[in-house]
């Protein structure tokens, strides 16, 4: 995950918080002051995830802070785990510190909790998938979140794949005609996958040809239901309204895939803390 887009997020992120400079610590340590630290753990179980992005943020404030990684990205840990250690300039440490800490709350937040919905599916044969609801900017590092967490990812950007959703069919006029402009413009090897609120929408779907069709916001009872029509022809999607305590209920025979907006936009911050180790000033 280390791009020239990471990159960039990292310099606007030391932009906003340190682009005046860290008066505190530039008054409190001279330049020849060095420290250790560690990152470590603070809660009962955490999938770990940033920590590359976490070194790259400690290395592009001074060159001189080196880091050394005690575990690796999608590893599962307990309370007090080690999982970066940083050794420079104590200010340069500092300043990098919430950045860094940063980076890595938001991402192990979101590889914990794709962790618990993976592991609630798992032996059903069921995908769960993220969304487009990302953090502007971040979407390709919250979709590696993801998939650190031992989920998958849906379509990165709208020109993936064709998705054909409420407010298309609304405006193009009807279900068929939006599938049939698409299958039209697509490249050959694209699937049409069709949003479905109805079972009549459902049997139109079908009837149009379309590759995957998605349920949006039905019931479990209603799922059920739209899988027996499909019958086997299209992947089945089911979306909207599923929530961790229902994800059983939704997670039946003859559904493929289950897409959680939740796993990026709602997922809490993880409990991680940088300390400083007994001092190793070095004079210089």
């Amino acid at each position: 995950m280390l791009t020239p887009r990471t990159d960039h997020l990292i310099d606007l992120a030391l932009d906003e918080d340190a682009g005046l400079g860290d008066v505190t610590s530039r008054a409190i340590f001279p330049a020849d002051h060095h420290s250790r630290a560690i990152i470590d753990v603070k809660q009962p179980d955490l999938v770990v995830c940033g920590l590359e992005i976490a070194a790259r943020v400690f290395a592009r404030v001074d060159s001189m802070l080196k880091t050394k990684l005690l575990a690796g990205d999608g590893d599962r840990l307990k309370s007090g785990a080690a999982v970066l250690q940083i050794d420079g300039p104590t200010a340069a440490l500092l300043t990098a510190e919430r950045t860094a800490l940063n980076f890595m709350q938001r991402l192990s937040g979101i590889a914990t909790l794709a962790r618990t919905f993976a592991d609630a599916v798992k032996g059903t044969g069921v995908r769960i998938v993220d969304t487009r609801k990302t953090t502007p900017g971040y979407r390709a590092l919250e979709k590696y979140a993801v998939r650190c967490g031992g989920c998958f990812n849906h379509r990165s950007s709208l020109g993936e794949h064709v998705l054909i959703k409420d407010n298309h069919i609304a405006a193009a006029g009807s279900l068929t005609k939006a599938v049939q402009l698409c299958r039209s413009a697509a490249p050959h090897a694209a699937k049409i996958e069709v949003e479905a609120t109805t079972m009549a929408e459902v049997r139109e779907a079908c009837a149009a040809g379309a590759e995957v069709i998605l349920l949006d916001n039905m019931t479990p009872a209603a799922v059920r239901a739209a899988v027996a029509l499909i019958a086997g022809r299209a992947i089945v999607e089911v979306s909207g309204g599923v929530r961790f305590a229902t994800l059983p209920e939704y997670a039946l025979p003859g559904v493929d895939v289950i897409s959680i907006g939740a796993l990026t936009h709602s997922a809490p911050a993880a409990d991680l803390s940088l300390t400083i180790l007994p001092s190793r000033r070095r004079a210089r």
